[in-house]
């Protein structure tokens, strides 16, 4: 029987302070079982280091995470995590994969089906240092992705990209939300946030300034901190 899932999610006053400052100030928020939640906020805001608590890097100074009815550590296994800088092993693209496969005993002649789903198929036979960065992040996407997460982390995975490799992983993140994986995903990019988000989450200077469903995020924003930012007079 398979395990209950570890979704919908619940944090209370979660707070995180780095060098006497409160990174993360009282944090409450309920995600559900679905959908794609873009987490927003100026540089600074708390986003990343958010994403770290969540997926059990960093332990909160205070407050409670609830993962249906699990904890943190319990459900960090069935999570994935992309980074804004991919760090690849010094091996060709298909061993990266493999080496997932491997270290989670899963079947491993997958390796061909998940470069195929990222659209490195036909390189996955080259180093995997030499491939461009929008390849990289996609090869980063297949390796979280053969874990078979059910909620997926994405840090940024996006910046600085060009608009091609930007659409090659929107793509692969749409293929994820129509197989059930839930994604939350930081974005600077309103555009990319229009695009894929079921709602929005925007972080303030530690705390939450604002959530609620995408379309009404963007149509009607709330007055103050995220109309600003959304105006461009908030920058990065």
């Amino acid at each position: 029987m398979r395990d209950a899932a570890i979704m919908p999610l619940h944090l209370q006053d979660v707070s995180l302070h780095l060098d006497g400052r409160a990174v993360l100030d009282r944090i409450t928020l309920d995600l559900g079982p679905v959908g794609c939640t873009m987490v927003m906020g100026p540089n600074g805001a708390g986003k990343s280091q958010l994403f770290r608590i969540l997926h059990g890097l960093r332990e909160p100074d205070a407050g409670r995470i609830d993962w249906n009815g699990s904890a943190t550590k319990d459900a960090r296994w069935r999570q994935a995590m992309v980074f804004q800088k991919p760090v690849l092993l010094r091996r060709s693209v298909a061993a990266n994969v493999d080496f997932v496969l491997h270290a989670r005993r899963s079947d491993r002649t997958r390796v061909s089906a998940l470069l195929d789903l990222v659209g490195l198929a036909d390189k996955a036979g080259q180093p995997a240092r030499q491939l461009s960065g929008g390849e990289q992040q996609c090869l980063a996407l297949a390796r979280a992705l053969a874990t078979d997460p059910e909620v997926l982390f994405l840090d940024e995975p996006t910046a600085s990209l060009s608009p091609a490799s930007v659409r090659a992983i929107e793509t692969i993140v749409r293929g994820a939300l129509d197989r059930g994986t839930r994604v939350i995903f930081i974005t600077h990019d309103a555009g990319q946030a229009r695009r894929l988000a079921d709602d929005v989450v925007f972080l303030h200077q530690g705390r939450v300034a604002a959530h609620g469903p995408a379309d009404t995020f963007f149509s009607n924003p709330p007055a103050g901190v995220v109309r600003k930012y959304l105006a461009g007079d908030i920058l990065n």
